[in-house]
Protein backbone atom coordinates (compact mmCIF):
# COMPACT_ATOMS: atom_id res chain seq x y z
CA UNK A 1 0.00 0.00 0.00
CA UNK A 2 2.82 2.43 0.77
CA UNK A 3 4.10 2.24 -2.81
CA UNK A 4 0.71 3.17 -4.30
CA UNK A 5 0.50 6.11 -1.88
CA UNK A 6 4.06 7.19 -2.80
CA UNK A 7 3.21 7.23 -6.52
CA UNK A 8 0.22 9.52 -5.92
CA UNK A 9 2.23 11.81 -3.65
CA UNK A 10 4.99 12.11 -6.24
CA UNK A 11 2.41 12.87 -8.94
CA UNK A 12 0.71 15.54 -6.81
CA UNK A 13 4.10 17.14 -5.97
CA UNK A 14 5.13 17.18 -9.68
CA UNK A 15 7.97 14.78 -8.90
CA UNK A 16 9.11 11.79 -10.98
CA UNK A 17 6.10 9.55 -10.27
CA UNK A 18 6.94 7.30 -13.21
CA UNK A 19 10.27 6.41 -11.59
CA UNK A 20 8.51 5.77 -8.26
CA UNK A 21 6.10 3.41 -10.06
CA UNK A 22 8.91 1.67 -11.94
CA UNK A 23 10.86 1.18 -8.72
CA UNK A 24 7.74 -0.23 -7.02
CA UNK A 25 7.22 -2.78 -9.80
CA UNK A 26 10.90 -3.74 -9.75
CA UNK A 27 10.83 -4.19 -5.97
CA UNK A 28 7.57 -6.08 -5.52
CA UNK A 29 6.74 -7.89 -8.75
CA UNK A 30 8.43 -10.73 -10.61
CA UNK A 31 8.55 -8.94 -13.97
CA UNK A 32 11.89 -9.65 -15.64
CA UNK A 33 12.84 -11.84 -12.69
CA UNK A 34 13.48 -15.44 -13.73
CA UNK A 35 12.19 -18.04 -13.40
CA UNK A 36 8.70 -16.53 -13.08
CA UNK A 37 6.24 -14.60 -15.17
CA UNK A 38 3.56 -12.39 -13.64
CA UNK A 39 -0.19 -12.89 -13.93
CA UNK A 40 -1.78 -9.48 -13.25
CA UNK A 41 -5.48 -8.66 -13.64
CA UNK A 42 -6.03 -5.07 -12.47
CA UNK A 43 -9.26 -3.94 -10.87
CA UNK A 44 -10.33 -1.40 -13.48
CA UNK A 45 -9.10 -3.13 -16.64
CA UNK A 46 -11.86 -4.37 -18.92
CA UNK A 47 -10.61 -4.08 -22.51
CA UNK A 48 -7.02 -5.18 -21.99
CA UNK A 49 -7.76 -7.24 -18.89
CA UNK A 50 -4.37 -8.83 -18.30
CA UNK A 51 -0.98 -7.16 -17.84
CA UNK A 52 1.83 -9.69 -18.49
CA UNK A 53 4.67 -7.14 -18.80
CA UNK A 54 6.12 -4.43 -16.60
CA UNK A 55 5.21 -1.87 -19.27
CA UNK A 56 1.57 -2.94 -19.26
CA UNK A 57 1.49 -2.74 -15.45
CA UNK A 58 3.05 0.75 -15.64
CA UNK A 59 0.21 1.74 -17.96
CA UNK A 60 -2.34 0.68 -15.37
CA UNK A 61 -0.66 2.41 -12.44
CA UNK A 62 0.41 5.70 -14.08
CA UNK A 63 -1.11 5.76 -17.62
CA UNK A 64 1.78 7.61 -19.25
CA UNK A 65 3.04 5.23 -21.92
CA UNK A 66 -0.14 5.06 -24.04
CA UNK A 67 -0.04 1.28 -24.08
CA UNK A 68 -3.65 0.80 -22.94
CA UNK A 69 -6.04 3.70 -23.74
CA UNK A 70 -8.51 2.59 -21.05
CA UNK A 71 -5.98 3.28 -18.28
CA UNK A 72 -6.26 6.49 -16.26
CA UNK A 73 -3.51 5.88 -13.73
CA UNK A 74 -4.95 4.05 -10.74
CA UNK A 75 -2.07 5.10 -8.45
CA UNK A 76 -2.45 8.80 -9.36
CA UNK A 77 -5.79 9.20 -7.49
CA UNK A 78 -4.00 10.02 -5.02
CA UNK A 79 -4.60 7.60 -2.15
CA UNK A 80 -3.88 8.52 1.48
CA UNK A 81 -4.21 5.03 2.94
CA UNK A 82 -4.36 1.41 1.83
CA UNK A 83 -5.49 -1.09 4.42
CA UNK A 84 -5.14 -4.84 3.82
CA UNK A 85 -7.51 -7.32 5.47
CA UNK A 86 -6.39 -10.88 4.74
CA UNK A 87 -9.08 -13.54 4.56
CA UNK A 88 -6.42 -16.25 4.56
CA UNK A 89 -2.82 -17.02 3.66
CA UNK A 90 -1.78 -20.43 2.34
CA UNK A 91 1.76 -21.75 2.03
CA UNK A 92 2.39 -24.39 -0.65
CA UNK A 93 6.03 -25.31 -1.19
CA UNK A 94 7.86 -22.10 -2.02
CA UNK A 95 4.67 -20.25 -3.02
CA UNK A 96 2.52 -18.16 -0.66
CA UNK A 97 -1.08 -17.26 -1.54
CA UNK A 98 -3.05 -14.45 0.06
CA UNK A 99 -6.70 -13.50 -0.42
CA UNK A 100 -8.76 -10.76 1.15
CA UNK A 101 -9.93 -7.17 0.83
CA UNK A 102 -8.05 -3.96 0.65
CA UNK A 103 -9.48 -0.54 1.27
CA UNK A 104 -8.21 2.51 -0.61
CA UNK A 105 -8.83 5.94 0.96
CA UNK A 106 -8.97 8.78 -1.57
CA UNK A 107 -6.69 11.59 -0.35
CA UNK A 108 -8.92 14.30 -1.84
CA UNK A 109 -12.37 13.13 -0.77
CA UNK A 110 -11.80 10.66 2.08
CA UNK A 111 -13.99 8.14 0.24
CA UNK A 112 -13.02 4.52 0.87
CA UNK A 113 -13.12 1.97 -1.95
CA UNK A 114 -13.22 -1.73 -1.12
CA UNK A 115 -11.42 -4.06 -3.52
CA UNK A 116 -10.97 -7.84 -3.36
CA UNK A 117 -7.52 -9.28 -4.00
CA UNK A 118 -5.66 -12.51 -4.59
CA UNK A 119 -1.85 -12.52 -4.56
CA UNK A 120 0.73 -15.26 -5.05
CA UNK A 121 4.33 -14.76 -3.99
CA UNK A 122 7.38 -16.84 -4.91
CA UNK A 123 11.09 -16.37 -4.32
CA UNK A 124 13.31 -15.10 -7.11
CA UNK A 125 16.78 -16.59 -7.67
CA UNK A 126 18.14 -14.54 -4.73
CA UNK A 127 15.37 -15.75 -2.38
CA UNK A 128 13.45 -12.42 -2.33
CA UNK A 129 9.68 -12.88 -2.45
CA UNK A 130 8.07 -11.41 -5.55
CA UNK A 131 4.45 -11.06 -6.60
CA UNK A 132 3.78 -13.53 -9.41
CA UNK A 133 -0.03 -13.29 -9.37
CA UNK A 134 -2.14 -10.22 -8.61
CA UNK A 135 -5.89 -10.19 -9.24
CA UNK A 136 -8.09 -7.40 -7.97
CA UNK A 137 -11.83 -7.04 -8.41
CA UNK A 138 -14.60 -4.77 -7.25
CA UNK A 139 -17.01 -6.73 -5.03
CA UNK A 140 -20.16 -8.02 -6.71
CA UNK A 141 -23.09 -5.63 -6.47
CA UNK A 142 -26.41 -7.48 -6.85
CA UNK A 143 -28.20 -4.17 -7.55
CA UNK A 144 -25.98 -3.23 -10.51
Amino acid sequence: GDGIIAIGKAFTANENFEQVASDLLDTLYGYNTPPYEVLFKPTLASVDQFRPTKESAMSYFVAQNGLHPEDSGFALAPWSNVRFENHNILLRGDVALAMGNYYFTNANTGAVSKVEYTFAYAPDETGKLRIILHKSTIPFNPEA
